[in-house]
């Protein structure tokens, strides 16, 4: 394990069937004042509105709700959300779905009691908020496995306006206090979105993998996790409903975003970074951007890591090395990983996202650049955008 490093995670997870009956008990330690945050409605049809609102009624807290929050939450809903939060006064927030919803409930938590512009500060220039800023405690009930953001501090937001999608990973004060994961509760969505909620799993695990060639126990981890994902994923589009297949994807997401799978490791997020850029242009599903950009991405700087992206074909997809160059099984590593997208019927280019071949100069312009194997260009980013839009 490479360089020095402290581990913490602070949020209290309540795993398996029927395990919406501790949120009573996760709820006692808060003020009376609930924020109740969630999206389009859809937990109104299936039933789990109705199970959340009555445990807050039964523990005698007042409810102010927040619906509407969409998918790429925008800063025009961040700012109303804010003025809600502050206004009310209330002294927990309570995010009910996915990722989206989660990483918008901690951007009002932030931005509720700082006195000043909270996109400028905490997503522009990647600010923490203030010691002795007060900050909204952030609790969740996960609908969609994919992002981790019910165990880390990320919050992801669109300004709609400049077409700019930026993340801004919170410290531990931020980072939700408990998480209800119950992955019937999952069992609901439709195919397309379980499907882009497994490959945002499986991207977050090859952006921490992508990267150095020492042999860390951190990599063994992400490797058994991977192969999880690929397996229970197989049954899952095939078998929705089927609970062991389910509840391993929703176990997976939280482990491979919660920080545990960063220690020791530098890490690419390259392929979220244009992702986010597309999704800043097209409104696109965040895992469906990440799956049609990744086969290209992967393809494009496989020579600056060929030792890990031949170790990937043979540990995580089990490609015999038998007569096969280190470059040869590098390459069928990556096959590997674009014939699993088309299997689980993910996106596996970008056109197919709105995305067109006079969009590229200014989707690569408007991308934060980075890299782990390869410090990426602008340049680099349109070769891989023309690669991605067949």
């Amino acid at each position: 394990m490479l360089g020095n490093f402290i581990y913490y995670n602070p949020t209290k997870l309540y795993f398996g069937t029927e395990v919406e009956k501790n949120l009573s008990d996760a709820l006692k330690n808060f003020g009376k004042r609930v924020l109740l945050v969630y999206g389009g409605g859809s937990i109104k049809n299936n039933g789990i509105y109705d199970t959340v609102t009555k445990v807050l009624k039964e523990t005698d807290k007042e409810i102010i709700e927040l619906s509407g929050v969409m998918p790429n939450p925008t800063l025009t809903k961040l700012l109303e959300g804010i003025k809600v939060a502050k206004d009310n006064d209330v002294d927990l927030i309570l995010a009910v779905g996915g990722g989206s919803t989660i990483d918008y409930s901690k951007g009002v938590a932030a931005g509720a009691w700082y006195d000043g512009n909270a996109w400028e500060n905490f997503w522009v220039k990647q600010n923490e908020p203030a010691a002795d800023q007060k900050v909204i405690p952030v609790g969740s009930v996960l609908t969609l496995a994919g992002t981790g953001s019910e165990m880390n501090g990320g919050s992801v937001i669109t300004d709609e306006e400049h077409k700019l999608k930026l993340g801004k990973v919170f410290g531990e004060r931020l980072i939700p206090k408990f998480a209800i994961l119950n992955p019937e509760y999952t069992f609901s969505l439709p195919q397309n979105q379980m499907v882009a909620g497994i490959f945002d799993i499986m991207s977050h695990l090859m952006e921490q993998y992508f990267s150095g060639d020492d042999d860390s126990t951190t990599d063994y981890i992400i490797e058994g996790i991977m192969r999880s994902v690929i397996a229970s994923s197989r049954v899952a589009v095939k078998d929705p409903h089927n609970y062991e297949a389910r509840s391993n994807i929703m176990w997976c997401a939280t482990w491979a975003l919660n920080t545990l799978l960063k220690m020791g490791k530098k890490g690419d997020w390259m392929v979220h970074m244009i992702a986010h850029t597309i999704g800043a242009f097209t409104h696109a599903t965040h895992g469906m951007a990440l799956s049609a950009i990744s086969g290209a991405y992967y393809r494009f700087i496989m020579k600056f890591g060929q030792h890990r992206f031949a170790r990937f074909a043979k540990v995580v997809w089990e490609i015999p090395s038998d007569g096969k160059t280190e470059s040869e099984l590098a390459i069928a590593g990556i096959e590997a990983l674009e014939n699993w997208i088309k299997e689980i019927g993910a996106a596996s280019n970008v056109s197919t996202l709105g995305v067109t071949s006079d969009m590229i100069d200014e989707i690569a312009e408007a991308t934060i650049l980075g890299g782990g194997y390869k410090q990426i260009t602008i340049d680099d980013i349109k070769e891989i955008l023309k690669n991605s839009l067949k």
